[in-house]
């Protein structure tokens, strides 16, 4: 890719165009990434990719043929992928989940729904004994997590929006006996997103596997499928240093026939992972200068176009491509920011660079996750990015 690249950015250099920034995908490398991803998961497993990571049309085209379906998080998600028209079935989670959205659900015919709480249960089974249509359901349930060292961001095992509590379930499942439309197809756990850790996520999913196995003997009802969601973290500090797929593969299969999983259907529903790899943020260098002693760099764009540094907290990977200037800057470390009103408008803080001049690239990787799709795109009625992708 860095070949490739560099060549679109010198021929940009030489364009003669004003100050530019952009989004570039690889989309083979996209297409590569996934079919790897597919290819090392155990045989009763699914991969399903989570739209809200990226939901750019072409990255989803490129997808398609790779994964086992979409999951969507919201109303706006599932339109936008139904109008794709990929063939692939469609997953619809996410808590408050309105009468509406589940209409639109319904509508859609959407695989499977998961169910994040008792109102959310009741009103669907309002609804399809309205209708008459059958649906199938799962229930996200938000488990205790002891002894699993917990991830960057948790989203169960302790007071969340996400899930029904487990004394819940009896209800729950109460209710599902009640409503002849809905369909139980199993449990839907997310408790955990950023993990980085092989050895930990497979704490995490040996914990779903015991407890689902305990449920089915307690209340006397077998789950067809189970879903472990996503989690998957990108190492942004340590790009070399990346969550080991092949390694949990292998791990999860010992743990499929270690606790008898083989004829349920494992479905994992992975964003970040899927395709942070594929994206780069660019911006031109517009303006040098010091402050206080120390220098800074403002590029074309900010963090109105790339939110994820300010998103995570954190100095974002990024390399300089040279464009022939005579530096300004030599053997020193330089603040990279953009053009907002703002001093939480930092991309980098002391980026060391051999030499840095007006008119170079500033090139972010690991930009094709909750990158555009959650920046605040209005703010300062800025021009957007323009997007390049690489066929």
């Amino acid at each position: 890719m860095t070949n490739t690249l560099n060549t679109l950015l010198a021929k940009q250099a030489n364009s003669g165009t004003p100050p530019w920034c952009a989004y570039v995908y690889d989309l083979p490398a996209l297409a590569t990434h996934a079919q790897l991803m597919k290819r090392h998961l155990p045989r009763n497993c699914e991969l399903y990719y989570a739209a809200k990571a990226n939901p750019d049309v072409r990255l989803l085209e490129t997808l398609a043929p790779h994964v086992d379906g979409f999951e969507a998080a919201s109303a706006g998600e599932l339109a936008h992928l139904n109008e794709q028209h990929f063939g692939k079935p469609l997953i619809f989670g996410g808590p408050g989940k309105t009468t509406d959205d589940l209409q639109q659900a319904l509508h859609q015919k959407v695989a499977c729904i998961h169910v994040e709480s008792l109102t959310e249960l009741k009103r669907l089974a309002l609804l399809c004994a309205h209708t008459g249509q059958n649906q199938t359901i799962m229930l996200r349930m938000n488990i205790t997590l002891e002894g699993i060292a917990s991830s960057k961001l948790q989203m169960g095992g302790q007071a969340t929006p996400f899930g029904l509590d487990p004394c819940d379930l009896g209800t729950a499942l109460a209710l599902l006996q009640e409503s002849p439309q809905l369909e139980f197809e199993g449990f839907h756990f997310h408790s955990m997103s950023h993990q980085l850790s092989v050895e930990n996520h497979l704490k995490l999913i040996t914990r779903y596997f015991e407890i689902t196995r305990q449920w089915e003997s307690q209340w006397h009802i077998r789950c067809k499928a189970i879903n472990v969601g996503g989690g998957i973290g990108v190492n942004y500090q340590c790009v070399d240093e990346q969550f080991n797929w092949a390694e949990f593969c292998n791990g999860l299969d010992q743990l499929i026939t270690q606790h008898d999983m083989q004829t349920r259907q494992i479905r994992f529903e992975c964003g970040r992972y899927v395709s942070a790899f594929c994206g780069y943020y660019v911006m031109e260098v517009i303006d040098l200068k010091q402050s206080h002693g120390q220098w800074f760099a403002i590029g074309k764009g900010g963090t109105h176009h790339f939110r994820t540094p300010a998103a995570q907290n954190h100095n974002h990977p990024v390399w300089v491509h040279r464009n022939g200037q005579a530096g300004v800057i030599h053997n020193s470390t330089v603040n990279i920011v953009g053009q907002l009103c703002t001093p939480k408008d930092r991309l980098h803080q002391q980026l060391p660079v051999q030499e840095l001049a007006l008119g170079d690239y500033l090139v972010f990787t690991l930009a094709g996750a909750y990158a555009w799709n959650i920046s605040h795109q209005k703010f300062l009625m800025h021009a957007a990015p323009e997007t390049i992708y690489l066929d």
